[in-house]
């Protein structure tokens, strides 16, 4: 056997080594650069590289097809053959797949499928790294510290099936963490951006926000739990509706297990959710927020099948004007539910808001309110409302007749996103965000800041 080590290589050859009736190859060239920073000042940098190789062998019997994945590290030439036949193995040892669809056939070639891998290196950083030195100096000079993250990963897929699929796509994927304390740690706060490429980060804007929010919190206003009208910034509320897009699936539903199920069978979808004009909405050509244009998937579950793999990705609705518009489905289960073909898209958006930075809705709020920093350890209680529970973290403000006049104490809430749409009495201009809390698994967002008139602030939490 010839040597191969181009990924375009190696998925070629792992389709020419199966013996089963259907094979998906999915080969992960990862790259990645990341810097770390303690009591303003740099503490390690390093750059990754990895490969992945996912295979998926299929195996048609009179039962129905069964499916067996493998996915192993660090793959070389000599071991090519043995992870397909351990795909091909599991594949005869399973009996048939539930979601068995034919395996997708009729998408045109990537064009750049045989071209190397794109990498990043440390290189991503060269106009960072000197402004993040200079905001390490005016933090110091300022008498407060700056702790946190850069990381930039590039993965380059490709993706090849027995039925000629021959797809590939580049996902760069940027994140940056900034937290800021007071030298006694009393007072801490913390800003983060998503990034494609670190050019449209400013980390000196960045520490004049935090400075600016450890000096609201040098009055100190200690509040009881209660329900409070409430400022939640952009994070928090890709926080909340990333874990409602997650628990949007039409099978669930449909079988009475979630939110969106109705009493008696059946979805709610066509029913109004937000009084409000919001458009919750996928898009993987969205500028700026880019995402796989097909189906990637390694595993299958109510969310995802391996035999959609390759499958093209459209602009899809999820809530179109406060109205339910659409679940998630596999082929499968839109089978099962009679729902259109609706595969989940590896970015979200909240449209429809108004004009008002997050700033101008503080300005415009009258009476008291909270503003939020962020949102943390977020966990589902029910799943029949979506009620979740999870603390603030990093900074809570006390907001009255306009102006942010202290910081007030953590608490734990209980919300339902879902409920919560229905309450928003104003939401404000969409821009991109990173998520706190899922920040390590999606990162690709845009929302508008929400004003809930009676957010559950249901204890209150000894965390800064």
């Amino acid at each position: 056997m010839s040597r191969v080590s181009k990924p375009y290589e190696i998925v070629e050859r792992a389709l020419e080594l199966s013996t089963t009736d259907g094979l998906v190859v999915i080969a992960d060239e990862q790259s990645s650069a990341n810097l770390r920073w303690a009591g303003n000042a740099l503490t390690t940098n390093g750059v990754t590289r990895g490969r992945t190789l996912t295979v998926i062998a299929t195996v048609d019997g009179a039962q129905g097809t069964a499916s067996g994945v493998v996915s192993r590290s660090a793959v070389t030439t000599d071991d090519l053959e043995p992870l397909v036949r351990a795909a091909e193995a599991a594949a005869r040892g399973a009996g048939p797949a539930e979601d068995a669809q034919p395996l997708v056939s009729g998408v045109p070639s990537s064009p750049d499928f045989t071209d190397a891998p794109a990498e990043t290196g440390s290189e991503v950083f060269a106009d960072f790294a000197p402004a993040l030195g200079d905001a390490f100096a005016r933090a110091r000079a300022g008498g407060r510290e700056l702790y946190g993250f850069a990381n930039h990963e590039l993965t380059s897929t490709y993706l090849g099936t027995s039925t000629g699929l021959r797809l590939r796509h580049d996902q760069p994927n940027g994140t940056l963490e900034l937290n800021a304390k007071s030298p006694d740690r009393t007072r801490s706060t913390w800003a983060g951006r998503a990034t494609r490429d670190f050019k449209d980060v400013d980390p000196a804007a960045m520490d004049a926000e935090l400075a600016q929010r450890l000096r609201w919190a040098e009055r100190r206003v200690e509040l009881p739990a209660g329900r409070y009208e409430t400022l939640l910034p952009p994070s928090a509320v890709a926080d909340l509706l990333i874990y409602q897009l997650w628990s949007s699936t039409a099978r669930d539903a449909a079988e009475g297990r979630t939110v969106f199920s109705t009493p008696g069978g059946g979805t709610r979808l066509g029913e109004t959710l937000s009084p409000l004009p919001l458009t919750l909405r996928s898009d993987p050509h969205a500028p700026g927020l880019e995402s796989a244009p097909f189906v990637i998937a390694h595993s299958s579950g109510d969310s995802g099948s391996v035999f959609d793999n390759g499958l093209p990705l459209a602009p899809t609705d999820w809530v179109r004007e406060g109205r339910l518009e659409r679940l998630t489905t596999t082929r499968h289960t839109a089978d099962l539910t009679g729902l259109p073909v609706a595969p989940g898209i590896d970015n979200l958006l909240l449209d429809g808001g108004g004009e008002r930075s997050l700033e101008e809705m503080v300005a415009a709020t009258s009476g008291r309110a909270l503003l939020l920093t962020c949102l943390w350890y977020i966990r589902e209680v029910d799943p029949a409302t979506l009620l979740l529970t999870g603390l603030t973290r990093d900074g809570v403000y006390l907001v009255e007749d306009g102006e942010v006049v202290g910081g007030v104490n953590n608490f734990r809430f209980n919300e339902s996103p879902v409920d919560l749409l229905s309450r928003a009495s104003e939401a404000g201009r969409t821009e991109k965000t990173l998520p706190r809390e899922w920040g390590d698994w999606f990162t690709r967002a845009a929302m508008p800041a929400l004003r809930i008139p009676d957010f559950n602030m249901s204890s209150v939490s000894p965390g800064v």
